[in-house]
């Protein structure tokens, strides 16, 4: 058995610093946008993904630097603001199975989040990236899980995946893996837990404790 987890909204509470920080920038180009509204659109999607979307609303090309400028203004708000996803720790560490971080985005940016949280020793070099070369298409596409199985030398059905958003979710199930919806993140509005049953998600829950639960129904 494979665990795959999401990094953003999963393991740390980065979906609502994420959001600021989109907001304010698009604030600063004279677009003016909610942090619910970037969530709801946007979580679980490759920067380049973003664009495309900003861009076709927008009528106009966001400047050539965007991925580069939102990921450094990340990087800088996650210093002093990204805190795990409670209980995160207890819940992994008890649960006697392989696992792996498998998110959209890169992966400087999901070891820096592990590190400023204390969960790299959880999994070590296990880290998949959606920017892989090797992964043509992001989530909703399941590219990025089959690459993570593949490497970790496990068969999709042999897999469960532990995703926030609805294209993480369909994702995972396309990919043919057991998808546990997570809804506990700083995000995550009283509706999520639907949306993400809507996407195909096998089950969902709310706070890390009830994983390992979950987990043995399963394994």
């Amino acid at each position: 058995m494979l665990m795959i987890f999401d990094c953003d909204g999963v393991l740390v509470d980065s979906e609502p610093i994420a959001a600021r920080v989109l907001s304010q920038y698009m604030s600063d180009l004279g677009h003016a946008i909610c942090d619910a509204d970037n969530h709801d659109r946007f979580a679980g999607l490759r920067l380049d993904a973003v664009r495309a979307i900003l861009e076709n609303e927008n009528g106009e090309l966001l400047p050539e630097d965007f991925e580069v400028e939102i990921r450094r203004r990340d990087f800088i708000a996650f210093e002093t603001q990204l805190q795990p996803i409670p209980g995160v720790v207890a819940a992994i560490s008890s649960i006697y199975a392989r696992r792996c971080v498998a998110s959209s985005g890169s992966e400087k940016k999901i070891h820096n989040s592990l590190r400023l949280t204390g969960l790299s020793e959880l999994f070590g070099d296990n880290v998949f990236s959606a920017q892989d070369p090797r992964v043509t298409n992001g989530k909703p596409a399941p590219d990025l899980f089959l690459l993570a199985a593949r490497d970790m030398g496990v068969k999709a059905n042999e897999c469960i995946v532990i995703e926030d958003s609805v294209p993480g979710v369909r994702a995972g199930k396309s990919a043919g893996m057991c998808v546990f919806g997570f809804y506990g993140g700083g995000h995550c509005s009283p509706t999520h837990a639907n949306s993400l049953l809507a996407a195909g998600a096998d089950k969902v829950f709310n706070d890390m404790v009830q994983l390992p639960k979950l987990t043995m129904s399963k394994i």
